[in-house]
């Protein structure tokens, strides 16, 4: 009989009694109980012990094992695994025996360990049981109790100091507690001012001493909570323990801040309580920095320069010459960059390792690590650009393995300790900037409360009550309180900040999309720099907003927290998006190095090659771990080589079952954070638990050609082929599992046998050919199948803009088609249109939109781009006769946004509705390494049909009339050299009009449509009244008018209409004469249509009729040699 043991609740706590009692039983269930699989694997058990057999004193029925909670909270947020355990009781006592721990006295309730055993086992005593049902009965009978008790008393007031992202996500974090009634935010933001709920801003904006004091009476808080440094740094704490003598506030004293304050006292301070950190020099005298610094080898020893005091995160300097260093100190401590924080100077060795920020609750005794966050500092892509205050961070993150964390935690609690030894006890949060060497973790820094990206993601992961973990650092009892982390689930952050951030930038922006962004399951928008202004939300500082996104693992919370983001933007006063966000949040922990922990008894020969090739870069992968059951096997001394922070480690297998080892194996291996194991001359044998836990992600090398001489070992299978007299013999690397050499192969490599080999020398064959197999295997593991969401491209959302431009397309309908979406290809009916095929020539052409698309992004207008691609295609086609037919796009971004690009074909629609094209497909190309965020580019395809006698141009003759169609602005040609004239005149696109006030801006300007001329142009063709005509585009009247014409005709252009003024303001900007300006721009010409001069009357009337304004006579034709001759000048 199969046997299950769940235990309940028990989070971090891992009790050895727990531990004890859960050993035994086939399958353990943990459930919220973090702690507990790690724990049982150090004691020799598996979660599912599949080489346990049914033995007599085996368990026979199932075991739920619930820990009681410390909190009245933890109970009530954890109310349903209250009810499991009554329904267990209950209804299920045949199968199952209930026991409860008491985490306050470490014992169970209703009996011992013992009493849980006669219950469990054959024959188990219904007294035991029993017992242990009715004390679990009354636990919760008790908490129940308690619960109704309390809810007749008062509930609290909280203040939260702070108007940040940080101190948002505090707010909501707080406001989950059941035991808080308001939480007053002290000034708070926009954020918080619409948050609803127990959140609301406090009527005073100030974050002062008086004011918090002020508040704090006003509003009869009970606790404060303290969200940046400078209160902290100001006494703030200090004052309202004065004040304010029964309010708890959560924050250090001003003493106890100094660890944030004074960098010159945190080094100090590590070094006296021996806590890593760099060797460092503390300076108050800017002769004796730079003596010591012209003292060191700067080029062997990199300094860092670091003002001790308080510089709003930029008093941090990184030279990498000894004249940069000098420099650094002078900047500091002569030229006061930072002001009086560079009264003091640190100067420390440059350590180099990936980043943690560790944040850790205190209570003045001890501590409680949160899970450690990344946060990214630089500005832009690739970690390039500015430092800023953050622009996006992850937790957990993958680079702090569980014996980090517990080493870190060590380092803060020792902290704690010596600053309570010292009479500073420290309260609040202790941020600890941690640097991952190839030494071990070093502190960078202390900061002194919560940081900022970092809250954001690792609050949304707490689970305990956070009211009920202040209220335990506040009173000393944090110990009593099981700071919980949600399991399985990661979070992460990405800041939208207002483009130009940290440089100057705008504010005053409307935030739009803020309520769709938040609408998405697993998403917070969290502000920090917004106000509430008559309703509508603005920016207000650099760094605006901080999306969150929950989810199983980093990277679904990376694509939770992305798809917020990309519904959001900053719009200004003329439609600008002015909201700018790194699009590389934890791309480096995603595409992290594959972590390898070897298992080996012997010299481990074959480790050297995979050694050198995660040293070469050949494979993204490094050695984390080394563990041999033999403390004297050479391959130990391999993994002691490689540094401190590779856990090397002799395991005795002494008094333990083969599942029993290899659960304190695999325990040693997870602590380090291994991903995937190598067998290196391992010489024991598996048990079924192990291979079941490593399935797929464990390999071993087999020195021969398995499956021949599966199961032999070293020599013995060497004398094996040489005594079969085998004509080959290599090495198998193969997926371990139960059965001994029997799983899949992964690599083969092969050595011929040669006639008089012995086995020590077929062995010197065979044994180099071991480790390239090794690495061989593992690059074959790393090329991983990754989605396309992986690779930055999503179905869905190209699903999503399929749906929404169907609308737009279905409204281009015409004879001939029906404009559906969603097949392979477009369909048009020539016959449905009314052409005969055999009298019918297709037309093709296609064309783009060029660099006005530059304005469109900018501006963020693109609704009508669209009108300007199709107008470049249907134009062309017209001037050879043919009607428009049908219509197809290309967009192609690196990010698909869907409303973006739902406008630009929203615009392609209306094209084709003037053109009376039918809009029948397109393509949608998303491609993440091709396009910067938030760039697109578009090209069109449309074809026409024209009836075989009717292809233009033809019968064009000296004395033919040139009548010309006003074009709308400058079209879609030449917008180079026009954004060139912009950045000349020092304009920008939201400047004003300087050629026509009545538009908003410059940008609205440009973006004036390409005019469609089919409407007014297809009758005069279908009336046989045109003979030739001309798309005025690039190149201009005296480039496009000669491809209408004979080789021995020449236009003679008598008049030219005035120019326009948007081309007088480009003429005189650019100083172009008139034959530049006419073979760059259109000049006001859009359409040349070339009658015959009994024609004239007819053709302008129709033309007129049919919507044209104006129609010029520009000429007529003469003999010549196909050019163009303008005898009037612009005016």
């Amino acid at each position: 009989m199969t046997t299950t043991a769940t235990a309940l609740g028990f989070g971090n706590r891992a009790p050895s009694l727990v531990v004890q009692v859960l050993q035994g039983f086939q399958h353990i269930i943990p459930t919220r109980s973090a702690a507990l699989p790690l724990a049982l694997l150090q004691q020799g058990t598996f979660l599912h012990n599949t080489d346990i057999g049914l033995e007599n004193n085996s368990p026979t029925k199932n075991l739920l094992v619930y820990c009681l909670p410390n909190t009245i909270t933890e109970y009530v947020n954890g109310c349903t695994e209250a009810s499991t355990v009554r329904t267990v009781v209950l209804q299920q006592a045949a199968t199952t025996v209930v026991a409860v721990y008491d985490p306050a006295t470490d014992s169970f309730l209703g009996g011992d360990i013992t009493t849980i055993q006669q219950a469990v086992l054959e024959g188990g005593q219904t007294t035991a049981q029993q017992q242990l049902a009715v004390a679990a009965l009354e636990a919760l009978t008790q908490w129940d109790t308690q619960w109704a008790m309390q809810q007749g008393t008062r509930r609290d007031t909280v203040l939260v100091v702070g108007s940040g992202g940080r101190e948002h996500a505090i707010a909501v974090a707080l406001a989950k507690s059941p035991l808080i009634e308001q939480i007053v935010c002290c000034p708070g933001n926009g954020g918080t001012a619409v948050e609803g709920g127990k959140i609301i801003n406090a009527p005073l904006p100030g974050q002062d001493n008086a004011t918090i004091v002020q508040l704090t009476k006003q509003y009869q808080a009970r606790m404060v909570v303290v969200g940046p440094e400078a209160p902290l740094v100001d006494g703030l704490v200090d004052v309202l323990a004065k004040e304010c003598p029964d309010v708890w506030a959560f924050g250090p004293t001003q003493a106890a801040a100094e660890l944030e304050a004074s960098k010159a006292f945190t080094k100090d301070f590590l070094l006296q309580h021996n806590i890593p950190t760099a060797r460092y020099r503390n300076f108050t005298k800017v002769e004796e920095a730079i003596t010591y610094v012209n003292s060191l080898d700067i080029e062997n020893d990199r300094q860092v320069v670091k003002a001790s005091g308080l510089a709003a995160g930029k008093g941090v300097l990184l030279p990498t010459t000894k004249e940069e260093t000098i420099q650094a100190v002078k900047e500091i401590m002569s030229d006061k960059a930072f002001g009086a924080a560079g009264d003091t100077c640190v100067i420390e060795s440059f350590l180099t390792g990936p980043e943690a920020s560790c944040l850790a609750f205190c209570d003045g005794k001890t501590a409680r690590l949160m899970p450690a966050a990344q946060d990214h500092k630089r500005a832009l892509d690739n970690d390039e650009g500015l430092n800023t205050g953050g622009m996006g961070a992850y937790a957990p993150a993958p680079c702090v393995t569980p014996d980090l964390q517990k080493e870190i935690e060590a380092m803060c609690i020792k902290t704690v300790e010596k600053m309570a030894e010292r009479g500073t006890p420290y309260v609040g949060v202790l941020y600890a900037g941690m640097m991952l060497t190839p030494n071990g973790p070093y502190v960078l820094e202390f900061n002194c409360r919560f940081g900022d990206p970092e809250t954001q993601v690792v609050l949304p992961l707490l689970e305990t009550d956070l009211y009920e973990v202040m209220k335990a650092c506040c009173t000393g009892t944090l110990d009593q309180v099981d700071v919980r982390f949600k399991e399985s689930c990661s979070a992460a952050t990405v800041v939208g900040a207002a483009l130009g951030y940290p440089e100057a930038y705008p504010k005053g922006m409307e935030i739009t999309g803020l309520q769709k962004a938040n609408n998405i399951e697993g998403v917070k928008v969290y502000h920090a720099g917004t106000v509430l202004e008559e309703g509508v939300t603005r920016c207000s500082g650099g760094r605006v907003l901080a999306v969150t996104g929950l989810g199983s693992d980093l990277q679904g919370a990376l694509k939770t927290a992305y798809s917020g983001i990309h519904e959001v933007n900053f719009v200004g006063a003329q439609g600008e998006k002015l909201m700018h966000n790194r699009t590389d949040i934890g791309r480096k922990a995603v595409e992290k190095k594959l972590r390898i922990g070897v298992l080996g008894s012997t010299r481990g020969t074959a480790l050297i090659p995979v050694i050198e090739a995660c040293e070469s870069g050949r494979i993204p992968a490094e050695i984390v771990a080394v563990v041999s059951n033999k403390s004297t096997a050479p391959i130990l001394e391999k993994g002691k080589a490689l540094g401190p922070t590779v856990l090397t480690k002799a395991i005795s297998a002494q008094g333990l079952t083969r599942a029993q080892y290899d659960a304190k194996c695999t325990a040693a291996l997870l602590g380090a954070g291994v991903d995937y194991v190598l067998l290196i001359g391992y010489m024991r044998i598996l048990s079924k638990s192990f291979c079941d836990f490593w399935k797929g992600r464990c390999i071993n090398v087999h020195p021969s050609l398995l499956p021949k001489h599966a199961g032999g070992m070293d020599m013995a299978v060497h004398q094996a082929v040489v005594d079969a007299k085998e004509d080959e013999s290599g090495c198998t690397i193969h997926l371990v599992t139960e059965q001994v050499d029997g799983g899949p192969v992964i690599i083969q490599k092969k050595v011929a046998v040669a006639p008089d080999d012995t086995a020590e020398s077929l062995k010197a064959k065979v044994q180099p050919l071991e480790g390239p197999a090794f690495v061989e295997a593992i690059e074959k593991y790393c090329r991983k199948v990754i989605s396309y969401s992986d690779a930055g491209v999503s179905i869905d959302a190209g699903n999503r803009l399929v749906d929404m431009i169907k609308p737009y397309c279905k409204a281009t309908r015409r004879l001939g088609c029906d404009a559906d979406l969603g097949g392979f290809g477009g369909l048009f009916d020539l016959a449905a249109a009314g052409y005969d095929a055999s009298n019918t020539v297709l037309i093709g052409a296609t064309d783009g939109v060029g660099t006005k698309l530059r304005i469109a992004q900018s501006m963020g207008k693109h609704e009508t781009i669209g009108i300007d691609l199709v107008a470049m295609c249907v134009n062309d086609l017209i001037v050879a006769g043919g009607e428009p037919l049908f219509f197809l796009d290309y967009f192609a971004t690196g990010h698909l946004e869907v409303h973006e690009a739902a406008n630009v074909v929203k615009g392609i629609a209306e094209g084709c509705k003037q053109a009376n094209c039918g809009l029948i497909g397109g393509e949608t190309a998303e491609m993440p390494s091709m396009y910067a965020p938030g760039d697109y580019d578009l090209a069109g395809f449309s074809v026409g049909a024209v009836l075989r006698d009717r292809i233009l141009p033809q019968g064009v003759s000296a004395g033919d009339v040139l009548l010309g169609l006003s074009s709308s602005g400058i079209h879609s040609n030449g917008y180079s050299l026009v954004r060139k004239l912009v950045e000349k005149e020092g304009l920008s696109y939201t400047s004003a009009c300087p050629w026509d006030p009545s538009q908003p801006s410059i940008g609205d300007a440009l973006l004036t449509p390409t005019r469609i001329y089919v409407k007014s142009c297809l009758p005069l063709i279908k009336a046989g009244l045109v003979k030739a005509m001309a798309h005025i585009t690039g190149g201009g009247l005296l480039e496009n008018l000669p491809r209408s014409l004979p080789k021995d005709l020449s236009a003679d252009v008598t008049f030219h209409p005035p120019l326009p003024p948007v081309f007088k303001w480009m003429k005189a900007s650019s100083g172009l004469d008139d034959t530049e300006m006419l073979r760059t721009f259109n000049c006001g010409i859009g359409m040349v249509v070339i009658v015959s001069p009994n024609s004239v009357k007819a053709a302008k009337e129709m033309m007129l009729s049919s919507g044209e304004l104006e129609v010029f006579e520009l000429g007529t034709l003469v003999a010549g040699s196909c050019e163009v001759i303008v005898k009037n000048l612009l005016q």
